[in-house]
């Protein structure tokens, strides 16, 4: 359900419960019982106010985009449109109600156990669902809005209805492919552990030529619909549940982008492992059960992304018509290198993830919440290292197994 208020006006404690008794969308999923309410703001990320706003016997969660970026205030502003591209994203997952005017979007609220996966990964926790669900929900989300199940007709108008969410692919573009590259204002990392490590990366025109060819694909390649900020600090988890959680920055672009994310965001963790162990804990098996997952999440995505090519059901796409690609042998070699061009899309967006996060803006926790700068920044360096040559060398990979082997041979 949509609605417009008459003006834009930052939520409070105070003026949240204005807003939810005005509002009967809001007040009918909770109750109409309001006297009992209870309201905490989580929003622990870089952009947004995040809400849990519950009764007795319901709850929900509300959140409202800011013009500008939270973490950085409002020198730095930013489109709170970026909402309405979230809303329209999470129409088929959990959303009771949207206001444009406001940027406030309402929606269902993943009750305890449920924790963020980063979280649950800095604890050392396995999920053993993890791999299954995570490609399930990429191979769904990505083969479906492409064009080999859209018409061409059809992709196009999906792509004009995205479009407009260019704040946030700026953001992106900036964060992620300019600025760990360059002088940047924003960008800091472990000082003084890691200033040749910084500078090193500002100065290596190979990895730049590298960065700027994934730039381009990011910006010019409509590919399928993205989530496009699909990291571990935007999966709810428990062992039996998989949530994928705020995909405001949502648009069409290069499927590897949000595999790459979500895969290279787990070889952080990895890497952030040895900074949380302990005498009582090596984590060493810990380590060895995270690469397991990655491999099983590339595994199990192209499994099942093959699978609903190869569903008739599903053939109405029209970037390979039938009356051409018309033998069992061609259809083959199209499968094998689009599957291909994919993992190294892949390999390539997870290292400017991970070189993003260590010498760009807006780390992990990861990291940041190993206590010993020392350990951190060991830490930190092993993962730089090997985003640098998972980059420049991705194309030599024929398999997601033959790039953790190298990792873990990188790593010893």
């Amino acid at each position: 359900m949509e609605s417009s208020s008459n003006e834009f006006r930052p939520l409070d404690h105070k003026y949240i419960v204005e807003y939810i008794k005005a509002t009967p969308a809001l007040r009918s999923q909770l109750g109409y019982n309001l006297d009992d309410l209870k309201i905490r703001e989580v929003g622990d990320g870089n952009l947004n106010f995040v809400f849990i706003v519950a009764t007795p016997s319901a709850s929900l969660v509300i959140k409202q985009a800011l013009p500008y970026v939270r973490s950085m205030g409002e020198s730095w502003s930013m489109s709170k449109e970026r909402s309405y591209f979230e809303a329209e994203a999470l129409r088929e997952q959990g959303l009771y109600y949207y206001d444009r005017t406001m940027s406030v979007i309402g929606m269902r609220y993943l009750e305890p156990p449920h924790i963020v996966l980063r979280k649950g990964l800095i604890s050392g926790i396995e999920y053993p669902l993890l791999a299954e669900h995570m490609s399930e929900f990429m191979a769904r989300t990505l083969f479906f809005s492409s064009l080999l199940h859209l018409t061409t007709t059809q992709h196009r108008s999906s792509v004009a209805k995205f479009c407009g969410n260019v704040e946030m692919c700026r953001l992106t573009e900036q964060v992620i492919f300019s600025d760990p590259y360059r002088e940047s204002q924003h960008s800091y990392w472990t000082s003084p552990y890691l200033d040749s490590d910084a500078q090193a990366v500002r100065e290596d025109n190979i990895l730049k030529l590298e960065v700027a060819e994934l730039k381009s694909r990011f910006c010019e390649r409509a590919q399928a619909l993205i989530h496009g900020d699909l990291h571990t600090g935007s999966v709810m988890v428990t062992r039996d549940s998989t949530q994928v959680i705020d995909p405001e920055f949502s648009f069409y672009g290069p499927m590897g982008f949000d595999i790459g994310a979500f895969i290279g965001n787990l070889f952080l963790a990895y890497f952030a492992q040895d900074g949380h162990a302990n005498h009582g804990n090596d984590r060493k098996l810990y380590k060895e059960w995270i690469l397991r997952t990655i491999v099983e999440i590339w595994t199990l995505f192209d499994k099942k992304f093959t699978a609903l090519w190869d569903d008739s059901n599903n053939s109405s796409g029209e970037a390979y018509l039938p009356e051409i690609y018309n033998n069992a042998e061609l259809q083959l070699l199209v499968k094998r290198k689009y599957i291909k061009d994919l993992l190294h899309d892949t390999l390539g967006f997870a290292a400017a993830k991970m070189i993003r996060r260590i010498v760009g803006v807006a780390h992990v926790e990861d990291f940041e919440s190993i206590t010993d700068t020392a350990t951190r920044a060991k830490c930190e360096r092993q993962a730089l290292d090997v985003a640098k040559m998972i980059m420049k060398e991705r194309r030599r990979f024929e398999a997601i197994t033959g790039a953790v082997s190298a990792i873990q041979e990188f790593h010893k």
